[in-house]
């Protein structure tokens, strides 16, 4: 495969990736926008009609709830994500790179691990719904599984570019700005 073959999957693949991160990042708008439509007639027909709506308050913690599991799966980065990295800081390059793939290997496993416990907890939800706006449980807590498979996904692609030599530090795709500019 010539170098110019391989320059041109590559950029495809990240415009690919690019692409999909501005997808999820609209999806995440589009939550925060209507937690925060809900959030505001919560506040007005509490407040000035003096009637408060329950459903207000439902639809803005689901809302939040997939916001914060879609984020977290699809809109951060790595370097984004809280962590504690004392030893991984003060580290040379070939410590950091072993410490990168064995947090990664471990994530992977424990997700994969857990995930037909977890499929199975959400279709359990399937009996009950929610009080207010009668949404089904296992529709509210799929984002989970959503999360697992999106954070898995990351993490394996974050162990294959480790493997082939990459410094983990910059094994991360850009953010959908960095892509822009």
């Amino acid at each position: 495969m010539s170098k110019a073959s391989s320059w041109s999957k590559a950029s495809s693949w990240n415009k690919a990736i690019s692409w999909f991160q501005a997808r999820a990042e609209n999806v995440a708008v589009g939550l925060l926008a209507v937690m925060f439509l809900a959030f505001i007639l919560q506040i007005l027909f509490r407040y000035v009609f003096n009637n408060p709506l329950s459903w207000t308050l439902e639809l803005s913690l689901t809302t939040w709830l997939w916001l914060v599991f879609w984020g977290g799966a699809f809109n951060l980065r790595n370097a984004d994500h809280v962590r504690f990295d004392i030893l991984y800081a003060e580290s040379g390059p070939k410590v950091r790179r072993i410490l990168a793939l064995v947090s990664a290997v471990a994530i992977v496993a424990g997700l994969v691990t857990a995930f037909p416990a977890t499929v199975d907890f959400i279709s359990f939800k399937k009996i009950r719904t929610s009080s207010a706006m009668n949404i089904r449980l296992d529709v509210v807590f799929s984002v989970y599984a959503i999360f697992a498979v999106g954070v898995a996904t990351n993490y394996g692609l974050r162990i294959l570019a480790i493997v082939r030599g990459r410094d983990p530090d910059l094994v991360a795709p850009p953010s959908s700005e960095e892509a822009k500019s």
